[in-house]
């Protein structure tokens, strides 16, 4: 969700389970977070915010629109993402899903799963990149060249620290990387970049880069499928 009352806000977004799972940065305060309902304003939340959602660009409160507020949107190539949102599916007891992976990618691909459409989800925030108060991040870039996204972050929020803070926030985001990676700590290491090799066949890996294709074919946005 998204706090509105002011514009010491940030609004991280993303597709469920675009980067594993989300967890809470040692330098922020975050709010309760909803992913299906507009968001609400809350007093007692001091400044600064952050807030996670998953809501549509078009749904997000009109302080953001306005670039009163700040806005950080992750995306993942959507192959893993696919994988890993199967996982989370399966891991839940509210949702209890057990169709096979086939017939769950299906469903990705024709946009009947929650939250809509994935094709249309991340073209909408795509097509916002070089808004002011819009960050676009790549999951893939993030295990690349961690620093170099912890900096951009940074100045994104304007946020200064020194070197010794640099290290060791970067040093705590590695650790969090790597379990998230890790097979362990979560079903099949779903954090991991290229996860979708492990499970896609042929013939399903054919299918999807051709719906890919007629969805995202006008987007400029590009997806580094492994690294």
């Amino acid at each position: 969700m998204a706090e509105t009352s002011t514009s010491s806000s940030t609004a991280c977004g993303c597709r469920p389970s675009a980067a594993g799972r989300w967890r809470r940065s040692p330098t922020s305060r975050c709010g309760p977070a909803t992913c299906g309902s507009s968001p609400t304003p809350s007093p007692e939340l001091t400044s600064p915010r952050l807030i996670k959602s998953h809501l549509p660009y078009r749904f997000l409160p009109s302080d953001l629109h306005n670039g009163d507020s700040k806005v950080i949107y992750m995306a993942r190539n959507p192959k893993d993402l696919v994988v890993s949102y199967y996982q989370f599916h399966r891991s839940l007891r509210t949702m209890s899903y057990r169709g096979t992976f086939q017939e769950f990618c299906r469903r990705f691909m024709n946009d009947k799963l929650g939250y809509g459409s994935w094709f249309e989800h991340v073209q909408e925030f795509w097509e916002h990149r070089m808004d002011s108060n819009v960050l676009f991040l790549k999951y893939e870039d993030m295990h690349r060249d961690l620093v170099t996204m912890v900096e951009q972050l940074a100045r994104f929020l304007g946020v200064s620290c020194d070197k010794a803070q640099l290290e060791s926030l970067i040093e705590h985001c590695h650790q969090l990387v790597d379990q998230c990676c890790n097979a362990e700590a979560l079903p099949v290491g779903r954090g991991r970049v290229g996860l979708w090799k492990d499970i896609f066949t042929v013939s399903m890996n054919e299918k999807f880069d051709l719906v890919y294709k007629q969805k995202m074919g006008k987007c400029d946005l590009t997806f580094d499928f492994y690294l």
